[in-house]
């Protein structure tokens, strides 16, 4: 095993990135904490990913599959480490708090509480390792929603999410990914690199707290602002915005585009394209409060001269002219595109054999670029090793 990096930087020559020299204990399953981990991994911290003797619950989440493991595990554990530790066994759980006791960071979802019967805590944890970044990821916080399960279908439901989502006269729907459970692991990850520069100015670590539902409301922005700032209760639009227009899907004379006017300019510029330049100049439509007032009125105008040429026709005359609009696409025409602009959206991760296609880090830096070294681990794969490191470590101390 590559030994992970000490708590006081040494160890020189370790794995590049800004997060150099971390370790991160990572006590988290599904997509949450492990999105979260898998983001401080790529930027170079060593990620211990603790699993049960059944493995992340990911691990089951099929099809579809690559060589018979799933692909949603792929997606959210590369660059990690795996050992499975059963916490109800005395010697499992030793190991599990000696990893505890090195760690910089440590990650975890349990229910609230969860790990104080096995002094994983953060109490426990920080009486011996004080300086250590404890960050806890719950459905509903540690109040009265505490014994809730934290499924994030459950928090699209209960936060309102799902009632912004689906035709208008059709039923709610869920958004296409867990967007809550995404968006919580980049709240974690933001409160972490906070301690983090904290701890570096006062040498002390804290506990970070985040939860699904107040991500949620906090996502929802525009929307959870209209209830709690202007006591508006919004209501579901399919593909409408509530602020804007046009700024949704069009029909062509093939098949719908997205189409944006999201100012006065942009609305001037779809108007000249279309040929129809008189629409800027009627009262109705000149400002984009009343384009949105008077939607029904301007969208079969818009629709007449659109349903005149193709879809593509369009996109290109359109975007030509500086007006936002795009294509329907599939997943592979989303990345087919990415790749067409230089995105470099896939990247392969390990070598040989166990190499694995994944989606590159979003995060670009100009010095410290995301590594892709360790393909997913398989279950227990660096065990041993992790456990031998942890043992010569007590010895030393």
């Amino acid at each position: 095993m590559a030994t992970p990096e000490r708590n006081d930087g040494t160890n020189p020559g370790r794995a590049s990135g800004p997060l150099a020299g971390l370790l991160v204990a990572d006590f988290s399953r599904i997509l949450a904490g492990p999105y979260a981990t898998m983001l401080l991994a790529d930027l170079g911290a060593e990620v211990v990913k603790v699993e049960s003797p059944a493995g992340d619950d990911t691990r089951t989440w099929m099809p579809p599959v690559r060589d018979d493991v799933s692909t949603y595990y792929l997606g959210i554990n590369r660059n990690k480490r795996s050992i499975a530790l059963d916490l109800r066994a005395p010697d499992d759980l030793a190991v599990a708090q000696r990893l505890a006791a090195r760690a910089d960071v440590l990650i975890e979802n349990f229910k609230p509480g969860g790990l104080r019967r096995f002094e994983l805590d953060y109490a426990s944890v920080a009486a011996g390792n004080p300086g250590v970044v404890y960050a806890s990821i719950s459905g509903f916080g540690t109040g009265p929603g505490a014994a809730l399960p934290g499924y994030d279908l459950m928090v699209q439901a209960i936060s309102g999410l799902m009632s912004l989502t689906g035709e208008p006269d059709g039923s709610p729907y869920r958004a296409g990914i867990s967007v809550f459970d995404v968006m919580t692991g980049m709240h974690a990850t933001i409160g972490i690199l906070a301690a983090l520069h904290h701890r570096g100015a006062s040498g002390r670590g804290q506990h970070v707290e985040v939860n699904l539902l107040s991500s949620a409301l906090s996502g929802l922005v525009n929307h959870s602002s209209a209830y709690v700032a202007g006591g508006v209760v919004p209501y579901r639009m399919g593909n409408a915005h509530p602020s804007l227009f046009p700024y949704e899907p069009l029909p062509t004379a093939d098949g719908e585009l997205i189409v944006i006017a999201g100012n006065d300019s942009q609305f001037a510029k779809l108007c000249a394209v279309l040929g129809v330049p008189e629409l800027v100049d009627d009262p109705r439509f000149g400002r984009n409060q009343d384009r949105t007032a008077n939607r029904e009125q301007l969208r079969p105008l818009l629709v007449d001269r659109l349903r005149t040429r193709s879809k593509d026709d369009w996109f290109r005359a359109l975007i030509a002219a500086g007006v936002p609009c795009a294509p329907i696409n599939t997943i592979d025409g989303g990345v087919a595109l990415a790749a067409e602009l230089g995105l470099e959206p896939v990247v392969s991760v390990g070598d040989g054999d166990r190499a694995v296609p994944s989606v590159r880090n979003p995060i670009t830096f100009s010095a410290t670029p995301p590594r892709y070294q360790l393909p997913p681990p398989g279950l227990d794969e660096h065990g041993a090793e992790i456990r031998k490191w942890l043992s010569e470590e007590q010895e030393d101390q």
